[in-house]
């Protein structure tokens, strides 16, 4: 457990294991935890660096607003904390996004970029976009972080068999601190980098599962504007791939590590 401070802000991240760094940053609402079926197979081969994002976890939850390049800002910092150089980034869902605006501010810092259900941008455009972030952020507002966290179980671990993935899920959600949890849920409303892809120039791997509450097609679509992309769809998962699907999930994120490692050996 190591905690770094930030713009008067106290972080807490956690490393594990040797080798060349490689980031993992969670979704909206979750924490470090996010990645406990990662861990012992990533760290067999990597240093891994697992921050909870401002106002998430055990990280300091200040009363301000918070932001995705806000987000960025620390994570950039951390890089800079632990003289990492250029690191391979993880980003799920929220920390997909933090990960294409690290990625078009700070291209340098990323040596590859995984994607995990998530996009470049989350704008409301049509009359139905409003309707569901609005029923999204009432429900937010008037149910406690425990009610939610009861809801988005079966939703996100819909099978018998995943009992287990529920209780957690519940229980995690529980903790978080209701105030923060709202102030980043409008950091991503109407936040957006998709007319900047183009200056993410390191390889970038995009994970999509094919029950995620974002088409595989938006993603297909987005993969086509970045320089030296590729998507993966992961069968029978939905938003939470790494911890619903974590062999298949391990396993692609490994083979595309394991590329760039070795193309970038060559040159």
């Amino acid at each position: 457990m190591a905690y770094f401070e930030h713009e008067g802000c106290t972080l807490h991240y956690e490393e594990y294991g040797r080798g060349d760094p490689l980031l993992l940053v969670h979704g909206l609402g979750s924490s470090a935890l996010d990645w406990e079926k990662q861990i012992p197979e990533l760290s067999a081969r990597y240093r891994l660096i697992i921050p909870d994002i401002r106002g998430h976890g055990r990280s300091d939850k200040p009363r301000e607003r918070y932001s995705i390049p806000g987000f960025t800002a620390d994570i950039v910092a951390l890089i800079e904390h632990l003289n990492l150089g250029p690191a391979h980034y993880v980003g799920l869902s929220m920390g997909g996004m933090i990960g294409f605006q690290l990625g078009v501010d700070q291209p340098q810092l990323l040596k590859s970029l995984c994607i995990v259900n998530s996009g470049p941008e989350v704008k409301l455009r049509s009359a139905n976009d409003y309707w569901q972030w609005f029923k999204r952020w009432s429900l937010a507002r008037v149910l406690s972080p425990s009610a939610i966290g009861k809801a988005l179980g079966p939703r996100l671990f819909p099978k018998p068999e995943q009992g287990e993935l529920r209780q957690k899920m519940a229980e995690r959600w529980a903790k978080n601190d209701k105030r923060a949890y709202l102030a980043s849920f409008d950091a991503i409303v109407g936040w957006g980098v998709q007319e900047r892809l183009s200056r993410i120039t390191c390889p970038t791997l995009v994970v999509s599962a094919d029950r995620d509450y974002t088409p595989v097609a938006l993603k297909e679509a987005y993969v086509k504007l970045l320089p030296d992309a590729r998507l993966v769809v992961i069968e029978d998962s939905r938003h939470a791939t790494p911890l619903d699907q974590p062999q298949r999930f391990n396993q692609t994120l490994l083979d595309f590590m394991t590329t760039v490692d070795t193309t970038t050996q060559d040159h």
